[in-house]
């Protein structure tokens, strides 16, 4: 979930410098190398949004967790965190469907997308990441699915998610993750 603001051109040595400060935070969080799912909650739920963002920060830790093996090392971190600041719309869309699709079988069903959408909405989120919407999870999730699931087969596959996602500022807003929209503390 996150905004559709673009954002502004980076140069190449400042990009370094970000990687290398977020090198500098994992490392110092996670001297193994590795981040767990209790670890992870922990910096994510105390570090950003709050305790209600357990539910949706075992999703991120999921969908992170590339490789599938319980832990989070930095490649699957920061390749995710470069993907999400500097990738395209295509590609942050792709990465945000592996987010919904919970049960990783390469397609949202209402119920994995009402699950994201009230954890999204129970920690706040949705109110502090886009513009006020009166919605309540379960109508945004019945709004996102009429307007995506062109085949009406009730599920949306990909090509659905990223197409009409493209097509539609308000459903791009609501699932486009965009990490610029979260304060995550950096310390020095």
């Amino acid at each position: 979930m996150g905004q559709t603001a673009v954002l502004p051109p980076r140069r190449k040595d400042t990009y370094v410098l970000e990687l290398h400060v977020w090198y500098r935070k994992f490392i110092k969080e996670c001297p193994s190398g590795l981040i767990t799912l209790h670890e992870f909650r922990r910096h994510f739920c105390d570090g950003t949004v709050g305790p209600k963002s357990s539910e949706y920060a075992e999703q991120i830790f999921r969908t992170l967790d590339d490789n599938r093996d319980g832990t989070v090392d930095y490649h699957e971190y920061v390749t995710a965190v470069s993907l999400l600041i500097q990738g395209t719309p295509e590609e942050k869309l792709k990465w945000s469907f592996k987010l919904y699709d919970k049960d990783k079988d390469g397609a949202i069903s209402r119920l994995e997308m009402l699950e994201i959408m009230q954890a999204i909405y129970k920690m706040g989120l949705a109110a502090s990441l886009t513009e006020v919407d009166p919605q309540t999870a379960e109508e945004c999730t019945n709004r996102i699915f009429i307007s995506l699931d062109k085949d009406r087969d009730a599920v949306i596959s990909q090509q659905e998610f990223i197409e009409g996602a493209l097509g539609d500022q308000w459903i791009r807003a609501m699932l486009e993750c965009d990490p610029s929209t979260v304060d995550v503390p950096i310390s020095p």
